[in-house]
C-alpha cells in the first residue's frame, strides 16, 4: 500500500473536506482519504490508482491540485 500527499487549492470548510473525500474515496483503490484542512493538503492510501485520476476526482469536487 501507498501514501501520497497532494496540495489542493480552493478547501475552506468542512463541506469542501467532505466533498473532496467523498469524490476521491470513490476512486477503485483508494483505501483512506486524510485531510489537513488548515494546510489544504489530501492524504491518499491505497494502491491503483493515478495522479490524474485524483487530479479528475478534485476537479470534480470543484477545487484544484496545486
Amino acid at each position: 500500500m501507498s501514501e501520497k500527499t497532494y496540495q489542493v487549492t480552493g478547501m475552506t470548510c468542512e463541506h469542501c473536506v467532505n466533498a473532496v473525500t467523498g469524490e476521491v474515496s470513490g476512486i477503485p483503490g483508494v483505501s483512506a482519504v486524510t485531510i489537513d484542512l488548515e494546510a489544504g493538503k489530501v492524504t491518499v492510501d491505497g494502491d491503483g490508482f493515478t495522479d490524474e485520476q485524483i487530479r479528475a476526482a478534485v476537479d470534480e469536487a470543484g477545487y484544484a491540485l496545486a
